[in-house]
């Protein structure tokens, strides 16, 4: 097949203990989906979920033991760090049961949702929508994806952000609003998941903002950092 020009190379992810990586097919975003993340936002208790996407090439893909580089996006003065569980989905399907949605999952990794906070809020202000808050280039570092069967208890693992060597935010997956489970019910009832849709399931309290040289660190117990540096 010829092109205009030439397509764009495939996106993947590097998979802990293999020489294989994950193509990526999308990437959707939980959000609100820790209470204490929900008030600090001004919003409580357990709302329907919703979800928004994120570009596949924005991503910033770092491999196990290196520092990815994130230059500081334009057009903000508040770039604000969200820490996140991303579960990587292997099989696809559509209306998915929270009781088999294990069998969907190939693997987890660390991501940050990084968000221009002050885009964001002006377009909440005016009802308008906020892609240019959250979708805006290399606004979602992440780390290898560790597979299901050597991630360990996901379910209860703890999830945390170091800046500069400091707490930021630290929580436990047990705490989302919506679960892994329920998340992946919901979200293919909106959409038919596939092979290589990455789910970023929402970030706990504590999100603030960074700026040009600091060091992010972000962890979620059994799977490998993820360590960032804005430029």
């Amino acid at each position: 097949m010829n092109y205009t020009f030439g397509p764009a190379p495939v996106v993947s992810v590097p998979v802990v203990g293999s020489p294989l990586r994950f193509p990526v097919h999308r990437v959707y975003c939980v959000g609100r989906n820790y209470e204490e993340h929900a008030k600090e936002m001004g919003f409580t208790g357990r709302e329907p979920p919703f979800f928004f996407l994120k570009p596949t090439d924005a991503l910033i893909v770092v491999n196990a033991g290196d520092t990815g580089i994130m230059p500081y996006p334009s057009l903000t003065q508040n770039l604000h760090h969200e820490i996140e569980l991303v579960v990587a989905i292997g099989s696809g399907g559509k209306n998915i049961k929270a009781a088999e949605a294990h069998r969907h999952i190939f693997g987890y990794a660390v991501g940050l949702d990084m968000t221009r906070r002050d885009l964001q809020n002006e377009m909440k202000k005016q009802g308008r929508p906020w892609c240019i808050g959250k979708a805006f280039d290399q606004s979602a570092p992440i780390g290898p994806i560790t597979p299901f069967s050597a991630a360990g208890q996901v379910s209860e693992a703890e999830i945390s952000l170091q800046v500069n060597g400091q707490c930021r935010q630290r929580s436990t997956i047990a705490k989302l609003i919506w679960n892994i489970a329920e998340t992946i019910e919901h979200l293919s009832a909106a959409w038919e998941l596939q092979p290589g849709d990455l789910i970023y399931t929402g970030t706990p309290e504590g999100v603030a903002a960074v700026v040009a040289g600091d060091m992010l660190v972000g962890a979620v117990t059994g799977l490998e950092n993820l360590q960032v540096r804005v430029v």
